[in-house]
């Protein structure tokens, strides 16, 4: 298993996962303040309100960074509408929870934000690994 970190304000915990990232840098172009990848550590929680932080976080291609409510009665973490986003030049995005059945039969569940592969270059398919920038990808 990766390296995995927690971050919290008292309200939200950021989770990163390294080893899902695949550098999109969704969140420092929402979230320049917070998301500074050259410093350590490189979230700065409480350089945003925890509106502005979920709001980074659901958009994580890769599902790299997620988040859960401190209070355990909030269930906001949960929910996430379902729906489709095509990235220009990049992966499709599904947000929301689904069922991947791989081509051995074998189910996983995703939840939150996916990326799924639209190059062919990826070496984790369905998955984006950020293999349709090296393959200067359009689409």
């Amino acid at each position: 298993m990766g390296k995995t970190k927690e971050y919290t304000n008292g309200e939200v915990t950021v989770v990163w996962e390294a080893e899902k990232c695949i550098h999109s840098a969704m969140c420092v172009k929402g979230l320049p303040n917070v998301f500074q990848p050259n410093d350590r550590p490189w979230i700065k929680i409480d350089a945003a309100s925890t509106d502005e932080l979920i709001e980074t976080i659901k958009k994580c291609p890769s599902g790299a960074l997620s988040y859960y409510m401190t209070n355990e009665d909030d269930q906001s973490s949960q929910t996430l509408e379902t729906k489709v986003e095509v990235l220009e030049n990049g992966p499709l995005l599904v947000y929301g929870t689904l069922k991947v059945t791989h081509k051995d039969g074998n189910e996983e569940t995703k939840n939150r934000t996916t990326a799924f592969c639209r190059c062919g270059a990826s070496q984790n398919k369905p998955y984006c690994d950020g293999a349709h920038v090296k393959a200067d990808f359009r689409g």
